[in-house]
């Protein structure tokens, strides 16, 4: 009989050991072991003292003691350095008494010695206080030993004793897993593909190995906060049918030296126990910073960066466990982690676009009422440049303020106050002005929005309030028809002139500019700065553009030297300068053609406070929401002079509609005339905490100066 040759069957991984039974309790009698040994030794120490005391008379130094010697009734005493006596009488009682060692009597030495008294010299009597006095030192050191032995006792019991300080903190789903699956994560629909694919390779290898596929071993997800990271990883955990071991990269430092990597062979001894498994390490930054950069060397986690390179993809490679990591930092992470064989796919969760937003906001959106006049589709085309996390807290805001109001149901006022509140901060009345404060903010932001509304490429305005909120004294908002992902030469120029219109409107009407300029100026110039440098928007410079490092997505800069000459600083200022004043000009010629349109909406502001962009287009005598700038969708490729009424293409917003504001940076109030940030290199999602625009295609935000006071010089 023909029997085929097979290699001997392997057993699987090894069970994981069953937890040992607890020790049975103490009996209770123990604990009063230590209570009963105290009194029984306070039992023996006064009980003989107090017998004692009891057969023993007092007598008194003048007249019973002395009486006594004369009598000759007296025939041992002791006399101690302290003055207290101890004596015995000829009939054999026992006697106690006390020497005045201040008087020094010699009549008492002479009596004794005429009456034949035995005299003994004794030290000073000691009590019991007095010797419980002198060691409270040692026993106040003994307890304080006691303390601190029982601490370290504790502490060491929560980490598994002493043998369970390496022990890694990881938290295992295998059985009981979350609750949260894909179909909890709205949008994202890529990221979610390259995600789910690995858990399908975990699931089924041999589909992927009859095609010759290798799974990834690493999955790097890296995008700016709030994104939805660790909720996909706990999606992940939720439709993964293997072991899902959760660990955060601050988990692995510890007081102990060479703590961190111990955890890390434990995290993934564990890990091939279960195999296959995802261990899952949160902010993996804290661990895998780039080796050599930092100013004082850190052995300890330079250890555990090491030790988590080996464990990966070293000599005894861990198979059938995939690590997935987030973090919003890839800038500082080492090139060894970064490589493939490790992390294989780096995953870019960006700020989600206007569907996703949709998507994300009726996610957020369900247990709640809605009104007959909220569209989330509204809603989700003014914030762009919001994360999930930014979403969430504006759905709750606007639940916060309808309960403010009285009502259950969400009103579309809610949204736009919740918008405002988020971005801009707490909403004030405009009494909180002076008249002539409350008139130049009105001009000011006139101005922002009559530019805007005659520029060729500005977005429609959205909203004009000069209600002061946070420290912002007032807001122009525009908003987008389409989500920009490429900004021409044309839109950035537009952009300036806007930013340039306050400050030329107060030169206008008033013949001096204010406070109110100086974020504009500020922003303006770092737009200008970023299209001569980096854009090649410059003809004296050319086609050279000197762009700042990878992405960050906490909104801070890497900190370079300048890579260029100081020649070239010089073509640059005086390129940006340009740019300002030729700026300032188009502003100051739109605004000059139409003063007196000027001088009406900043009557109509003092009257009403807020006006929306159909008010602002009546002011210009044009139909409302008829005009669409350069590059939106339907717009002709023939660009209308300004002014002039155009069709309304399909998907022109409608004079009736609810018009929400924009997004600006969560972290703070939006500086006096801050419009849109300068967009980035084209390719690529916005970088950084949602800006004024938050990221391409976002609103402009325009306000006068700071309620805290004038800017600096």
């Amino acid at each position: 009989m023909f029997r085929h040759p097979s290699n001997t069957a392997k057993s699987g991984p090894p069970p994981d050991r069953p937890p040992s039974p607890a020790p049975p309790p103490p009996p209770r009698w123990r604990s009063w072991l230590l209570p009963l040994g105290l009194l029984l030794s306070l039992v023996l120490l006064l009980v003989p003292n107090q017998m004692e005391q009891s057969r023993v008379t007092d007598l008194t130094y003048a007249p019973e003691l002395k009486d006594k010697i004369a009598a000759d009734q007296v025939q041992s005493i002791e006399i101690g350095s302290d003055g207290h006596i101890e004596g015995k009488l000829k009939d054999g009682t026992r006697f106690e008494s006390s020497y005045p060692t201040n008087l020094q009597d010699p009549e008492f030495t002479k009596l004794l010695d005429e009456h034949n008294v035995e005299v003994t010299a004794v030290g000073a009597r000691t009590t019991l206080g007095s010797v419980l006095l002198s060691l409270l030192p040692l026993l106040l050191f003994i307890a304080i030993f006691i303390y601190l032995g029982r601490s370290a006792r504790r502490q060491l019991a929560g980490m598994g004793g002493l043998g369970g300080i390496g022990r890694a903190r990881s938290r295992v789903f295998d059985a009981e897993r979350p609750d949260t699956t894909f179909a909890d994560v709205a949008g994202y629909e890529g990221v979610k593909r390259e995600v789910s694919e690995v858990v399908d390779f975990l699931k089924h290898p041999d589909r992927y190995r009859r095609a010759g596929a290798v799974g990834p071993k690493g999955v790097l997800m890296v995008g700016p906060p709030g994104t939805g990271k660790t909720l996909l990883a706990r999606a992940v955990a939720g439709e993964a049918h293997v072991p899902f071991i959760s660990v955060t990269g601050s988990s692995f430092v510890e007081l102990f030296v060479g703590v961190g990597a111990a955890r890390v062979r434990d995290l993934f001894e564990e890990a091939r126990k279960r195999a296959p498994s995802i261990v899952f390490i949160d902010e993996i930054d804290a661990i895998g910073q780039r080796r050599g950069g930092q100013v004082v060397s850190n052995d300890e986690r330079d250890q555990t960066l090491n030790q988590l390179l080996a464990e990966m993809d070293g000599f005894d490679m861990a198979t059938g466990v995939v690590v997935m990591a987030a973090t919003n930092r890839p800038e500082t992470l080492d090139p060894a982690l970064l490589r493939p064989g490790r992390f294989d796919r780096q995953v870019v969760i960006p700020l989600p676009t206007q569907a996703e937003r949709r998507a994300i906001l009726t996610v957020h959106a369900k247990g709640k009422q809605l009104g007959p006049d909220v569209d989330l589709e509204v809603v989700a085309r003014g914030t762009p440049g919001f994360s999930g996390a930014d979403l969430a807290n504006l759905v709750n805001e606007a639940a916060i303020f309808a309960v403010r109001a009285g009502r259950d149901i969400l009103m579309a006022v809610d949204f736009s106050e919740a918008r405002d509140r988020v971005l801009l901060g707490r909403r004030d009345s405009s009494n909180a002005l002076l008249p002539d404060e409350q008139r130049a903010v009105a001009v000011h932001e006139s101005g922002h929005a009559l530019v805007a509304a005659l520029s060729e490429h500005g977005d429609p305005v959205a909203k004009v309030t000069i209600l002061p909120a946070g420290q912002a004294l007032g807001v122009t908002e525009q908003l987008p028809i389409d989500e920009r992902h490429l900004y021409t030469e044309g839109y950035l120029k537009d952009s300036l002139a806007i930013r340039m219109g306050g400050r030329v409107a107060e030169l206008l009407v008033f013949g001096e500019t204010s406070t109110g300029a100086a974020n504009d100026l500020a922003g303006a110039t770092d737009l200008a700065t970023r299209m001569v440098r980096e854009f090649g928007m410059s003809p004296a410079l050319g086609p050279v553009g000197f762009a700042t490092g990878s992405p960050m997505y906490l909104g801070t800069e890497e900190v370079r030297s300048r890579p260029y000459a100081e020649a070239t600083q010089r073509v640059v200022d005086e390129e940006v300068a340009s740019l300002l004043r030729e700026a300032e000009q188009r502003a100051r010629g739109l605004l000059g053609e139409h003063r007196d349109a000027l001088d009406r909406l900043t009557g109509l502001l003092l009257e009403r406070e807020t006006v929306d962009g159909t008010d602002v287009d009546q002011v210009l005598g044009r139909i409302p929401g008829q005009r669409q700038p350069i590059g939106a969708t339907g717009h002709s490729t023939t660009a209308a002079p300004p002014g002039t009424i155009t069709a309304t293409p399909a998907g022109t917003q409608q004079p009736n509609a609810p018009v929400p504001g924009p997004p600006a940076t969560p972290g703070g109030p939006h500086p006096p005339g801050a419009v849109p940030d300068p967009p980035g290199p084209p390719p690529g999602p916005p970088v950084g905490e949602p800006s004024p625009t938050a990221g391409p295609g976002g609103p402009a935000v325009h306000s006068p100066p700071d309620a805290g006071g004038p800017a600096d010089p």
